[in-house]
């Protein structure tokens, strides 16, 4: 009989490794729909049309800079201070910076995005046919080599730790707690690309002026929104496959998923928008400001 069990287990294993591969794998594609989502947004008319604005913001300050670095030079150059290539290298910074931060943001999250989805496909094995599952019984079963091989293989899922109704509950509660915050975090990431697109036009009248440190934040939020919105996805997804085979092991995986913007932001990477926009407020009061003495100096 024990070769019967052993065709059995052969066969419930792959089709169950199937069947939660596929349950996950959905998961997994769901979280890349909403990232299309967040990246359909930008194909409203009505956010382009805020994109736009934002981008004449943008070069409307740029053009007040240039007007300010004329003038700044002007004076360093009487006093004999004036540096002629690095003012001309800081205007072409400024341009390049006017020209590209209403899409390269778009298209780096969309391409997280996409390379999120195509990710989890791979490891979780979405959409693969119940072809591949019995080829795959097929090579399990050519594989065996002797009887004692048989023998070895039981009917084991390992699930054991889950025998215990207060475990399975735990379980079932770190599991609702991580993909609903990793829910959560997709819902909210294509508007606040958007207000991080918003905030990034108040820098270009400081960049031309030499002034990047502001911008530099600036391009590393955009770059840990869009590395997080690869990351937590994909970890909670490996999570959910490591879950079925070592059931604590993959609940650490999924809480670690929400540990991902901490971790970016130690490195500099922040995905938070206040510290952000308060510092394009402090620079947006700088431009009103310079530019109000410039007029008063013409004016004179």
């Amino acid at each position: 009989m024990f070769i019967w069990d052993f065709v059995i287990a052969t066969v419930l294993d792959n089709l169950i490794d199937w069947l939660y591969g596929q349950i996950v794998g959905f998961l997994g594609n769901f979280f890349a729909s909403m990232g299309n989502m967040g990246v359909e947004l930008f194909e409203l008319n009505w956010v382009q049309a805020i994109v736009l604005f934002f981008s004449q913001l943008g070069w409307a300050l740029f053009g007040v800079s240039l007007v300010v670095c004329a003038f700044e030079f002007g004076i360093e150059y009487s006093t004999g201070r004036g540096n002629l290539q690095q003012t001309a290298l800081n205007a072409i910074k400024g341009f390049l910076a006017v020209s590209l931060f209403t899409t390269v943001p778009v298209r780096l999250y969309e391409l997280s995005v996409s390379l999120q989805g195509t990710l989890t496909a791979g490891i979780t094995g979405f959409g693969n046919s119940i072809g591949t599952v019995g080829q795959n019984i097929v090579d399990d079963l050519a594989a065996v080599e002797s009887i004692a091989d048989m023998s070895a293989v039981t009917l084991d899922f390992g699930l054991g730790v889950l025998t215990r109704p207060i475990m399975l509950l735990f379980c079932v509660i770190v599991m609702a707690y991580a993909v609903i915050k990793v829910f959560f975090a997709n819902l909210k990431r294509g508007g606040i690309l958007l207000i991080q697109i918003a905030v990034g036009s108040l820098y270009m009248f400081s960049i031309p002026r030499g002034y990047t440190d502001g911008f530099v934040q600036w391009m590393k939020q955009v770059i840990g929104l869009c590395l997080t919105a690869f990351l937590q996805s994909t970890i909670l997804v490996a999570g959910l496959m490591v879950f079925k085979d070592h059931a604590l092991l993959g609940l650490g995986l999924m809480l670690s998923a929400g540990e991902v913007p901490r971790i970016a932001g130690t490195f500099g990477l922040d995905t938070t928008t206040r510290a952000n926009i308060m510092s394009a407020v402090y620079t947006a009061q700088a431009a009103v400001n310079t530019t109000r003495s410039v007029v008063q100096a013409v004016a004179k």
